[in-house]
């Protein structure tokens, strides 16, 4: 068969889109400083990674393309451009050698690999740049389907200058001059060895940018050894399969390797040297599976193709020998992690100059990953030739007439000339259907092997003939599709269908006389067992050849052949029908396809009257009764087929269920895998077996479809549908293009799930079901890469008007939240509004809502504010007196305000993030102040009367910690160059304290040890003192080995004797030993709390003696953190340790000579000489306080009876004279902390903590005189109060964070009844004694209510209660004359303010082990006296309650607008040994309770749509920033409002949401009255006007659009009832929130409307009635519901009244026809309709289609034969009503009755 000659689409003259930048740039074209080299790529290639084919869409024309893009490379400059377009830049420092596109495993963009002489370079798409250093010399980069292949250089000098091609091809500058075909095909088991040398592998595979590249192996002789050859050459690869070509020049041979990997395990048993399990746990081989031999030269160039079944075909190009070798690929890929594996076939040569892949015949088409690619061949006559595998299609020329205009201007006079002299000499840049040709006369054309524009419905049909024709039919169908040179693509489709439509009519006539068949293969042909099989799978059976020349044969012979091309076309016209029809019934369910339907109906019409299928003609006359007038040839046929109607399956199964459905209504295509041209009806038929009961198989169901189904739980068909059409990628975008008929079931399956879905479903199901709020909330969970591919798949399932409003970026954490507000509180203080002081970011519309528009947070800014001086009161004219006076009250103030930045840390507390190119700002420390009384007149501390100098260290280093703490945490790692930027030239305090905060926020790991070193040996002891513990706590818990040596390197105790001796400060050992004590947290390393253990007796070798109790504090910190929580678990030698830690607290009956019984190294008895002893005791006074920490801190939460008896407090007079009281307070605390279950909130428990005779003796005192010499009452009395004051503090610590009503009132009331001795307020009645205070001094009770403040401040955390923070700002305020004020007691009052604040209100405070001991720490109830105090407690260590902050704050933000909001939501907690399981609500932002009691929380209320979160009650801290497992996405819970509701911010009480009555306000105005307001040119109200009135409750653009055409275009309108239609269709709309039902409504009523018109006015106005069916699904839609075929907990989404008024109408309409029942009678009779030419005859051929569809009559040739058959075995006495029923039950009753009253005319 002669092959077809098309001409080019030429395009343009070609050049390359670079030098025409360039051109623009102003570089000149000639510049001689280097070579360009460019390549063409199509744009899909730099965006995602490879799609699977499930991911396409044939059903929608395809896209037109965005044209190609290429990458031009001139030194070391790249442009990525498309035409004129730069799209990016790229300039490296060194020359560029290669560039290819790959995509990396991990990473979803793809990547631009760039190769120079010393370094690969990758670029990704949006600017990220990694640079690899490449330590031995690479010659290419060829890309692979997971990583880059890297191949070496022989030598250094030696690389190879090529681009790597995105489509595959390379092109090398070696020609050969000989080439034999000579493969062998290796396919033999291969065992695993060892082998040391993968350093020296010739091939490398860089599968991650950030990784290191790996060595690969081959096989060879049946074994794995390392690939080390540099003459194996690769010369090609895939990015899509693994595969890679090579060619070895010694052996003369090239090779196709199949690139395998090995997993680590494996790799491993084989003795496989691998890399670290950290970086990889894979290993790349390469398997030869093809070798040809005896070739000179490597192969021009290698590309994939595809052979005319779809089979892949590797080609090699040899130029010099002008042929093109390909090679047949068997390709299984597997299911799931099956690797992939690929042998050859077959193989053949093609005589070519050149050769390309390019995608012509089928361009929409995927064989598993690769595309369906053709090949384009440059003949040995320069004729350019198709070829689709071995079979040659056509011919393609350059156009004559074209080439004016491809020419430049000054050759358009010999252009005439030149044309036919043109020849083609060369192929190059082929990218999808465009190729360069190149012509003899050096010019290069673009040019399209496709006709432009092209058709994509002819597109559709041919890929639907070659997915089911069978290869030899396809064959000889394209042959004859590529011979057509019609200029159009639908033109030359229809023309080869009509061609053999008249061979099969030319071939039907002629009638030779009956032979007897005389082989027993002509009786197989003509058998019936053949004619089913045929039936069943069109040219699925036997492959026939084409059919031979009939020149030279006898009549005998010709009749035979007659009979096979008759049979062969008969067959390939059946197969033809069958798949088209498939495909005509999958684009009836695509709305934006009627066009495309109604072209490809008249083809179908007149295939199927050439073969005489009477039934799919009635089918499609039906349809499309238009088709009548083209009157195609009719032949008749013996049986005609039923077509399939996936209309008429889907009502079948709506009204009897999917099993008891006609399969035979579905056409065969459907069931076949990986068939995608019908995938848009497959899905639906899929969506509707799920949701009408079909069982699943795997991925098949039990109706006979494949269907991909999502992951997640469905209990109910409805969610089981929803994950389908997830899984399919069918979205509300794809819903809308449904008739609505068929899309209304789906979405009430949509809305019975929206209501409340299971909480393991993808984002994608949730959007499909308008739960965007659980979607994001879903996204959150997943990792960058997964994330960034998810909201890609939502976008594609959204409904596309909806996608501007969704918000530009949503709030991904509460910074982001802060940062949305505009409206920001300003200070009430306007004077000093450009003063910064560390808080000025505090005010953001989180904290506005979280505390209303009060002024709380202004009020804390200012009493927490140190950057300005402090006013003062005064007298105007000041003596000499008053001036002392003013110095005096200035002190006090300074003492004030160097405690401040306890407090403002807190406050502020990760709060802001940092800007990594601003330093970080720290506000200043005023101590001066400024008289208002004189014009603000500033007065400073004068230094000649005060030291001044100790106001300015530690102040200023809590300052910085305050600055530093304002940083959140965990926002990435922070970076070790930001902090190294902030470092001062000198070291300060201030730096000092940032180290700290940075180190309590974890972000001191980012420095290495080196930079930690420097920072030590400035020697400044302030900054080690918060770089020691700043490590610690980064670290914490770690017991990292450099960190360890570095803190025991500041602990003298522990050097060797030789170490040289080290003057360090007390206060610097004391922090060195609590960073042991964070760095072991937890670890009970024994060695370590043996050392700790030893330091609390131990006298510090600092300068400072007065310290030496701070250090065995310290030293106790560190003991009990050690061993938090471990109890006896932790002691391996218990007895020993504990009496030891005994007798440092002073208890009666400890010998000293259990110290010796504990084993000592020599050194250590050295130093134990060191001990604090006075004669033969310890110095119970030094080391209590810290044994009693210890103690409280090891055996927290243990509830140890036996420590708590031992660690008793004094039960007589005389036991109380031995023990100090405040060592009383740490006694109690200790063993509230030890038996923590036990502890209360309540006045009892309280009074249980006080011995009996201290009770008893207080009773006495109350009231009495005070002359009583049986005790001694102040000793009884300090007692009392330390007790009292240690049991709230232990209140406060178990409470903390939970804001407990009980626990709060009770420490309140206790902080009243100390203040009342003090000033007299209301406090508690008659519960608590009176008038003690007086016998104990100032300063104790003064530290027992800051004590108690801070224990209520702890409890009270974060919440920012107004009771408390009254009383807080009233000790703030007092003055010298109103109690004993200090430092100590404001640090107590600010960090009291700062609690109550925490972190703005955001944060709050655990009660875990780590927590409790930081809190302690933190609380330690001995306050320094001065700002430089550091004897009893190091004040650096007041900062660690950082450790114990807890971010559960909740903030719930609206998704559609991206704003936070109020919302409702109900708190669950477990149940206790304390409570039962009890629920409470909030109103957020909130703070959620801990992690260890939380299960649920519950949006509630009926503004919002309901979601719960499920939480597993843990002791485990809260979730950490960017967790992928927090359920609260790090304090973010999106909502969804309804619509028809209000925010609660607009409409707090609920009155502005009823919409009901709103709506009536607009409704019930009268159009008279409207009439009126527009004929007196009177505005209409605003409360009028609907639009506005939608606006404020729904933001659905559609409601709002159509809400303004209803009320400004329609109100002119002479139809009420569309007035009132509308206004009633709103309402529905808004009211049920289901905008979706507007299109539904509208479209129903506009059917109705125009059907009335047409059959009033006999005027055409429907071309089809495609919408009778559609509205026929609705009404099976209606009876589904009402028979329980669907299930409707919530209802019809449609009222079931609108749906029977449409039912109505349509009868109605079709009994006005007059000629209606001749002509059903005449179809009926004949089989005839009525005659289309005549106008009136189109009409009544319109009216009878939609007779026949809307009662579902059968075509004529059925209803006849069943009269037929009925009439031969029934009496004609009897009714034919109930076996007409019984013969067609989706006929309705009164079709039946038609059709029995044409039985009885009859």
């Amino acid at each position: 068969m002669s092959i077809g000659v098309r001409e080019l689409s030429v395009l343009g003259e070609f050049k390359p889109f670079g030098l025409s930048v360039e051109d623009l740039d102003g570089k000149p074209l000639d510049d001689a400083s280097s070579e360009h080299q460019y390549f063409l790529f199509h744009p899909e290639v730099a965006r995602e990674g490879h799609g699977t084919a499930s991911n396409l869409d044939f059903s929608s024309p395809c896209t037109p393309s965005e044209g190609d893009h290429e990458i031009f490379i001139r030194g070391n400059q790249i442009i990525w451009s498309s035409g004129p377009q730069v799209h990016k830049r790229y300039t490296s420092t060194k020359a560029v050698i290669m560039v290819c596109w790959c995509h990396m495993e991990g990473i979803s963009d793809a990547l631009l690999c760039v190769l120079q002489s010393d370094v690969l370079s990758i670029y990704g798409v949006s600017g990220e740049v990694v640079c690899i250093p490449i330590p031995s010399p690479i010659a290419s980069i060829f890309p692979l389907p997971f990583g880059l292949l890297l191949q070496k250089s022989v030598d250094g000098n030696h690389r190879m200058s090529s681009l790597g091609s995105v489509l595959g091809a390379t092109d090398i500058s070696r020609f050969g001059k000989d080439f034999v075909r000579n493969y062998q095909i290796s396919g033999q088991p291969f065992e695993l060895v060892r082998e040391n040398e993968v350093t020296v592998s010739s091939h490398l595979i860089l599968k991650h940018p950030l990784e290191e590249p790996q060595a690969t192996y081959i096989e060879e002789r049946g074994k794995f050894v390392s690939m080390k050859d540099l003459e194996e050459r690769t010369i090609w690869s895939s990015d899509v399969v693994p595969l890679m070509a090579s060619y070895h020049r010694s052996k003369m041979q090239h090779s196709v390797w199949l690139v395998e990997i090995i997993n680590r395990s494996e790799a491993e048993v084989a003795g496989i040297d691998v890399v670290a399990a950290e970086l990889s746990t894979k290993q790349f081989s390469f398997r030869r599976i093809w070798q040809g031999k005896r070739a000179q030269y490597a192969a021009n160039k290698v590309f994939l193709a595809t052979d005319m079944d779809g089979v892949p075909v590797l080609c090699f190009l040899h130029a010099d020998q002008k042929i093109l070798l390909a090679i047949r690929l068997q390709i299984d890929e597997g299911y799931d992690d099956a690797p992939i594996d690929i042998k050859p076939q077959t193989s053949w040569i093609i005589p070519a100059l050149s050769a390309a892949s390019v995608n012509v015949t089928r361009p929409r088409v995927k064989v598993g990953r690769l595309p369906f690619n053709d090949i384009i061949v440059l003949g040995a006559e320069n004729s350019l030739l198709l070829y689709s595998g071995k079979q040659c299609l056509c011919r393609f020329f350059l156009p004559n007439g074209s080439g004016r205009g491809i020419l430049p201007m000054k050759h358009i006079a010999r252009t005439t000339d030149m044309l036919y002299d043109l020849k083609i000499t060369g192929l190059k840049d082929a990218v999808e259907g465009r190729i360069n040709v190149i012509v003899n006369n050096g010019q290069i054309f673009r040019c399209s092997l496709r006709t432009n524009p092209t058709s994509s419905l002819a597109t559709d049909c041919i890929t639907a003939m070659a997915e089911g024709l069978h290869f030899t039919f396809y064959s000889h169908f394209a042959s004859l599709l590529w011979g057509d040179h019609s200029h159009s693509e639908w033109e030359a489709f229809t023309g080869t269908i009509m061609r053999i439509c008249s061979r099969f009519r030319a071939g039907t006539p002629k009638q030779y006389p009956s032979l007897a068949p005389h082989t027993a293969w002509d009786f197989l042909l003509d058998s019936n067992f053949h004619k089913c099989y045929l039936k069943q799978s069109f040219g699925h059976g036997i492959s026939l050849k084409n059919f031979p020349s009939c020149n030279g044969v006898d009549h005998n012979d010709s009749q035979k052949l007659d009979k096979e091309n008759e049979r062969f076309y008969s067959q390939l016209l059946a197969g033809t029908l069958e798949f088209l029809h498939a495909l005509y019934e999958s684009l009836k369910l695509d709305n934006l396809r009627k066009q495309d339907v109604r072209q490809l109906v008249s083809l179908l019409n007149a295939m199927a009257a050439s073969l005489g299928e009477s039934n799919y003609v009635d089918h499609y006359v039906r349809d499309f009764p238009f088709l009548l007038a083209e009157g195609f040839p009719f032949q008749s046929c013996a049986s005609p087929r039923t077509p399939p109607s996936i209309f008429q399956w889907i009502e079948n199964c709506m009204q009897k269920g999917c099993y008891t459905s006609n399969m035979n209504n579905l056409p065969s295509l459907l069931f076949r895998e990986k068939i995608f041209i019908v995938s848009w009806a497959r899905k639906i038929v899929s969506f509707y077996s799920l949701l009408l009961g079909a069982e699943r198989e795997g991925r098949k169901l039990s109706t006979g479809v494949h269907c991909e189904i999502a992951s997640g739980s469905a209990k109910t068909r409805e969610e089981l549908t929803v994950l389908a059409m997830a899984g399919e990628r069918f979205g509300r975008q794809q819903l809308d293009l449904l008739p609505l008929g068929v899309s209304l079931p789906l979405r009430h399956a949509l809305d019975n799930c929206r209501e409340s879905p299971p909480t393991d479903w993808p984002a994608s199901a949730y959007v499909l079901v308008g739960r965007e709020d659980l979607a994001l909330a879903s996204l959150r969970s997943l990792s960058k890469e997964t994330e960034s591919q998810s909201t890609t798949n939502l976008v594609s399932i959204s409904v596309p008007y909806m996608l501007h409003l969704q918000p530009v970026s949503l709030p991904s954490s509460l910074a982001e939240i802060n940062g949305l507000d505009s409206m920001k509180l300003e200070d009430l203080d306007s004077a000093h509004k450009s003063f910064e002081d560390g808080m000025e970011h505090i005010f953001n519309s989180s904290t506005q809502m979280r505390f209303g528009h009060d002024l709380r947070l202004n009020e804390v800014r200012r009493l927490l504010c140190s950057s300005r001086p402090v006013a003062m009161e005064t007298s105007t004219n000041l003596s000499a007196s008053d001036q002392d006076l003013q110095q005096h009250q200035l002190w006090n103030l300074a003492q004030r305000t160097t405690a401040l930045p306890f407090g403002r840390g807190a406050f502020t507390l990760a709060t802001t993030y940092a800007l990594l190119t601003e330093a970080l700002c720290v506000p200043k420390l005023i101590l001066a102040g400024r008289l208002p009384a004189q014009q603000n007149a500033t007065v400073n501390l004068d230094p000649s009367s005060r030291n001044i100098s100790e106001l300015r260290s530690w102040p200023e280093f809590h300052n910085g910690v305050a600055s530093g703490l304002r940083l959140a945490p965990f926002e990435g790692k922070m970076s070790r160059t930001w902090i190294q930027y902030n470092k001062p030239e000198e070291p300060n305090f201030t730096h000092a304290g940032i180290l700290l905060a940075f180190g309590l926020h974890g972000h001191l790991s980012a420095l290495s040890m080196a930079d930690v070193y420097r920072y030590l040996t400035q020697e400044h002891d302030i900054t080690t003192v918060g770089m020691l513990l700043g490590m610690a706590a980064s670290y914490r818990g770690t017991m990292h080995l450099e960190v360890s040596k570095m803190l025991y390197l500041h602990v003298p105790s522990r050097h060797q004797l030789s170490f040289p001796e080290l003057e360090l400060p007390t206060s610097l050992q004391s922090a060195a030993l609590v960073a042991i004590g964070l760095l072991y947290e937890g670890s009970a390393h024994p060695f370590t709390m043996k050392i700790l253990l030893g330091e609390i007796g131990r006298r510090s070798a600092g300068d400072n003696v007065l310290e030496r109790e701070g250090y065995a504090v310290a030293a106790g910190y560190a003991l009990g953190l050690v061993a938090l929580g471990r109890g006896n678990d932790a002691l391996g030698f218990v007895d020993r340790f504990v009496d030891r830690i005994f007798q440092y607290i002073g208890e009666k009956g400890v010998k000293n000579e259990k110290f010796s019984v504990v084993a000592q190294p020599a050194e250590d008895h050295v130093r134990i000489l060191g001990q604090i002893v006075d004669g033969a005791h310890v110095n119970v006074d030094v080391t209590a306080p810290g044994g009693t920490i210890a103690l409280a801190l090891i055996f927290m939460k243990t509830e140890s009876e036996e420590i708590v008896s031992r660690l008793r407090l004094p039960i007589s007079h005389y036991d109380l004279q031995y023990v100090r009281p405040d060592f009383i307070m740490l006694r109690v605390i200790a063993r509230n902390l030890i038996m923590w279950s036990n502890m209360q909130p309540s006045i009892i428990w309280i009074e249980s903590q006080i011995p009996d005779f201290i009770r008893l003796a207080v009773l006495k005192l109350d009231g009495a005189s005070s002359d009583d010499d049986e005790f001694d009452a102040e000793a009884i009395v300090q007692a009392y109060v330390n007790i009292v004051s240690g049991a709230c503090i232990s209140l406060g610590l178990k409470y903390a964070g939970t804001k407990s009503e009980e626990a709060r009132e009770l420490l309140y009331n206790y902080a009243l009844y100390f203040l009342n001795e003090f000033k007299h307020i209301p406090a508690m009645a008659n519960v608590l004694p009176k008038e003690l205070l007086h016998y104990v001094d100032r300063g104790t009770s003064e530290i027992c209510l800051h004590l108690i403040i801070l224990s209520l401040s702890l409890v009270m955390a974060g919440s920012g209660h107004l009771q408390t923070f009254r009383l807080l700002r009233y000790l703030r305020g007092r003055g010298s004359t109103e109690g004993q004020i200090n430092y100590g007691t404001q640090m107590a009052v600010s960090l009291a303010i700062g609690f109550l604040f925490l972190g703005g209100g955001m944060q709050t405070f655990s009660t875990g082990n780590s927590a409790v001991a930081a809190l302690l720490i933190t609380l330690y109830p001995r306050f320094p006296t001065g700002p430089n105090d550091n004897r009893c407690h190091l004040q650096a260590l007041r900062h660690l309650y950082v450790i114990a902050a807890e971010s559960r704050r909740l903030q719930t933000v609206d998704v559609d607008t991206g704003l936070p909001v109020y919302c409702p939501i109900e708190i669950t907690i477990k149940e206790t040994e304390h409570y039962a399981e009890s629920s409470y609500c909030e109103v957020t932002p909130c703070i959620l309770p801990e992690r260890c009691v939380l299960k649920t929380v519950h949006i509630c209320g009926p503004r919002y749509w309901p979601q719960v979160i499920q939480v597993i009650p843990e002791e485990k801290p809260w979730w950490r920033f960017e967790d992928k497992s927090d359920p609260f996405n790090g304090g973010i819970l999106y909502v969804k409002r309804k619509v028809g509701s209000c925010s609660y911010e607009d409409d707090p009480i609920g009155c502005q949401s009823l919409l009901s009555r709103a709506m009536h306000k607009v409704f019930d105005m009268t159009d008279l009255d409207y009439a009126n307001m527009r004929n007196s040119n009177n505005p209409v109200p605003d409360s009028y006007k609907m639009d506005q009135l939608v606006s404020t409750f729904s933001g659905d653009p559609s409601l709002i659009a159509f809400a303004q055409l209803c009320c400004d275009s329609w109100r002119s309108r002479s139809d009420p009832n569309f007035q009132e239609f509308c206004s009633q269709l709103i309402f529905e709309c808004v009211s049920k929130d289901r905008p979706a039902l507007l299109q539904i409504y509208l479209s129903l009523y506009a059917l109705i409307e125009s059907m009335w018109k047409q059959a009033n006015n006999s005027h055409l106005i429907f071309e089809d009635s495609l919408f009778l069916s559609s509205i026929k699904l609705t009404l099976a839609y209606n009876e589904s519901l009402v028979t329980g075929k669907l299930s409707s907990p919530i209802g019809s989404i449609v009222q079931c009244a609108f749906i029977q008024s449409v039912r109505k109408h349509i009868d109605e309409i079709l009994t006005c026809s007059k000629s209606l029942s001749e002509n059903f009678f005449n179809y009926l009779e004949t089989g005839k309709w009525p005659d289309y030419q005549s106008d009136r005859g189109k009409s009544d051929a319109m009216f009878l289609s939609w007779y026949l569809l809307w009662y579902g009559i059968p075509s004529s040739h059925l209803v006849k034969s069943a009269v037929k058959n009925i009439k031969s075995k029934a009496p004609m006495s009897l009714s034919m009503v109930p076996l007409l029923q019984l013969l067609f039950p989706s006929t309705q009753t009164k079709g039946i009755f038609e059709i029995n009253k044409f039985h009885y005319s009859s």
